[in-house]
């Protein structure tokens, strides 16, 4: 057995380049032998899982694992051809640069599956929406490049000193020119994954804005307001100013309260009736919690007293608050109720005289001069 080997070794000795090619030959076998035996071996691993992203992430990983061990093959076989110093350095330094393609642009695909992964899982991870993951992903795609260029660079022997102190000095100039841009576009990042709001909820802001949230981008947010004009505000805005959620926190219904004052002498449990009446009756009003009604004070002419009901969305506040009232009024006015408003009397009275002089000042103008 032993001949039989030194005869094949002797046979590929006396032909160098069928000896590189049978390495190259050999090692494409090696290669697709290694990633079914990896890749089977993860298999197994990953079976009991029940996601999708193990199965992709092991369909990525046959081309670099297949490609690598096959490109050492071509390695190997370029140190048997014996083609001089220069042309094997140049023929390893090509093939370390293409192993340097194939491993970027694997970990770019994979970082893209994490993305969208991450993405169909918006509730566990807040910060990848449908509208970011375009960003991450560009972003992930220049540093991985960046990165693949680098080493690249380094692999041919090149001074990457300049490059670094280049892009440096632009990179400075951009950040100054798009300071306000770049600011937008943290305070979203930042908006997106702290999550004071989502889209759908009915925000009110320092400065007076108030609307549904239709839109949260990663320059700006707008919101929708009751006049159905579209308002868009810069996330560095929104990032700074006080924000408040009528829809957020645990329930997520909206309150609203209908002030009313009763005329004194009024009865206080036939008025808690009445209210508690409109606010059942409303088809938007929620029966959970109930409409509850609050004798709040004594007023200064009324007994003040407030409806309390829940709605589903903050933007049927003005609707429901309008109806509620309009029906206050009429029941009120059905059952004799009183609602009392402020009055003031103004009299005017007429100082007494205090002596002549009083007296000659009330005589006609007339008489005073004489005629």
């Amino acid at each position: 057995m032993s001949d039989v080997w030194r005869n094949i070794v002797d046979f590929f000795e006396r032909f160098p380049y069928l000896e590189a090619l049978a390495i190259v030959a050999l090692f494409m076998v090696l290669a697709k032998l290694f990633d079914r035996l990896l890749t089977g071996f993860l298999r197994r691993l990953v079976n009991r899982s029940k996601t999708e992203f193990d199965d992709k992430l092991l369909e990525l990983m046959h081309r670099p694992i297949f490609t690598t061990v096959a490109l050492v093959g071509l390695i190997l076989a370029t140190y048997r051809l014996d083609l001089g110093l220069a042309l094997e350095t140049r023929t390893v330094l090509v093939v370390q640069t293409i192993l340097v393609i194939v491993w970027v642009v694997f970990v770019l695909r994979f970082f893209r599956l994490l993305l969208g992964t991450m993405k169909r899982s918006s509730d566990r991870f807040g910060i990848v929406q449908p509208s970011t993951e375009p960003l991450f992903s560009n972003a992930a795609a220049v540093v991985f490049f960046i990165a693949g260029v680098y080493m690249v660079l380094l692999i041919w022997d090149i001074n990457v000193t300049g490059w670094v102190a280049s892009a440096g000095i632009v990179g400075l100039a951009l950040s100054f020119a798009a300071q306000d841009t770049l600011s937008n576009l943290f305070a979203g990042v930042a908006i997106l994954s702290d999550r004071p709001y989502e889209i759908g909820d009915f925000i009110s802001l320092d400065s007076g804005e108030r609307g549904e949230v239709t839109n949260i981008g990663l320059r700006s947010t707008r919101l929708l307001t009751r006049d159905d004009v579209e308002v868009s505000i810069p996330n560095g805005i929104m990032g700074a100013t006080k924000i408040v959620n009528e829809a957020g926190g645990p329930p997520r219904q909206f309150r609203i309260g209908a002030s009313v004052g009763a005329a004194y002498g009024s009865d206080i449990d036939e008025v808690e009736a009445i209210l508690t009446g409109v606010g059942e009756s409303h088809p938007l009003t929620l029966p959970d919690p109930e409409p509850r009604v609050r004798f709040r004070r004594f007023g200064d002419s009324s007994l003040d007293f407030e409806l309390l009901c829940w709605i589903e969305r903050p933007v049927d506040r003005g609707l429901v608050l309008h109806e509620l009232n309009s029906e206050i009024y009429r029941r009120f006015a059905a059952n004799g109720i009183k609602i009392p408003f402020p009055q003031q009397d103004v009299y005017i009275k007429e100082l007494p005289s205090t002596g002549p002089r009083d007296q000659e000042t009330r005589e006609p103008r007339s008489r005073r001069n004489g005629h």
